[in-house]
């Protein structure tokens, strides 16, 4: 678990936006960023969002933009990915292997610089969708 990335605190209830701020969210980080993981299937490598974390569905807030937010499915359908449709910016998404969580996209949180994070590691989501489809 990381409480600070850099010079910002991770706190208990962490405020998350995209990039023009019409999506705004309120994250249930008790501990942290908890398993920050780099994914690498066809939909992460090509929006490049960097580290994930994870949350429990109960633990994210929509606190302004729901109505700025679009979705996006492929494959099973099962996973659901949120981007503000303002400025494109992916905020979080409902996780396909694990429906009752939320992922979301660490470089969102306020005053964190996701590039301060040492040695993340990478999930292989290709073999994942394979062996998931």
């Amino acid at each position: 678990m990381i409480k600070k990335v850099g010079d910002t605190v991770i706190k208990p209830k962490h405020r998350a936006s995209c990039h023009c701020g019409a999506v705004v969210l309120e994250l249930d980080l008790p501990n942290g960023i908890v398993d920050p993981r780099h994914h690498d299937c066809s939909l992460c490598r090509r929006k490049g969002c960097g580290d994930g974390g994870i949350s429990p569905s109960s633990g994210i807030k929509i606190i302004k933009g729901e109505n700025a937010l679009r979705l996006y499915q492929f494959n099973t359908l099962t996973a659901r990915h949120n981007f503000c449709s303002v400025c494109g910016i992916y905020t979080h998404h409902q996780r396909r292997s694990n429906p009752e969580q939320y992922g979301y996209d660490v470089g969102c949180l306020e005053g964190v610089n996701p590039f301060l994070i040492e040695n993340v590691p990478t999930n292989d989501g290709l073999i994942i969708l394979r062996i998931g489809a």
